[in-house]
């Protein structure tokens, strides 16, 4: 099964990044971010990706098609132009490169990729900016059982601020950041069948988020696969940060 991962954005919330590479390349502890979310699909053995290009998308063909040198120690003769790896660490994936426009929304770069997915009855799909510790094969697992049309992860996310309890003014309960306990949000990992290409009927300017999962949603073909384990999306330098901080502190639940 192929995971689509959406990686055209312009990422204009975290433009101290993005002015100079696309969102899913900024780097968490020295890793780009669309790297950590690959591997977190191919340590369940799905390692077929389709990324969904757009914005500074030769930055991310241009990575990837160096990607063997910059993880192995080579030597170099300048001479004769050789090069000999002293190394030979390989990544069995294989990923499709899909430029989709640079101004299509996320049901648009979906749409743009049908042909590309002709041949799969189900998919996954996912954003370039979010982390989670999520297990994909139980997710698949849990989208196979229902027999509907399409699967959308549901997550609760971490409180922007810390979270206090108290009793006559004496604080009883502490909690920096704590993941919310009040309702859930779109999670970003997706499993779909090709029946969700019916739904994407506004051409470039589809929005995955409104009309086609509003749809899915009346017709009663969209379940949700709850997660109540951790999930964090990079939205503003202030994410970044924080994820970079987990990274940094080995409290990094993605890995």
């Amino acid at each position: 099964m192929k995971a689509v991962i959406l990686c055209g954005g312009k990422g204009t919330r975290l433009s101290e990044e993005t002015n100079l590479r696309p969102k899913p390349m900024v780097e968490i502890g020295g890793i780009p971010m669309l790297v950590h979310i690959m591997e977190s699909y191919a340590k369940y053995g799905y390692k077929e990706f389709v990324l969904a290009l757009g914005y500074k998308g030769d930055y991310i063909k241009n990575y990837f098609q160096g990607f063997f040198a910059r993880t192995n120690d080579f030597t170099l003769d300048l001479k004769s132009g050789s090069i000999e790896y002293l190394n030979q660490s390989r990544k069995d994936w294989k990923i499709s490169f899909i430029d989709t426009g640079e101004e299509s929304m996320t049901g648009g770069r979906l749409l743009r990729l049908k042909d590309h997915l002709k041949n799969e009855k189900t998919f996954m799909l996912t954003y370039g900016d979010g982390v989670s510790n999520i297990n994909i094969e139980e997710l698949v697992k849990f989208h196979k059982s229902h027999g509907k049309y399409a699967t959308v992860s549901a997550v609760r996310p971490v409180a922007r601020f810390g979270e206090m309890s108290m009793s006559q003014n004496l604080v009883t309960a502490f909690a920096e950041k704590p993941q919310t306990e009040a309702g859930w949000i779109n999670g970003g990992f997706f499993v779909f069948n090709s029946e969700v290409f019916k739904f994407l009927d506004q051409g470039d300017e589809t929005i995955l988020e409104r009309s086609p999962l509003e749809n899915l949603t009346k017709e009663k073909q969209l379940m949700a696969y709850q997660h109540d384990g951790h999930w964090q999306c990079m939205d503003t330098l202030r994410d970044k940060e924080y994820l970079e901080n987990l990274w940094q502190n080995k409290k990094a639940f993605w890995i």
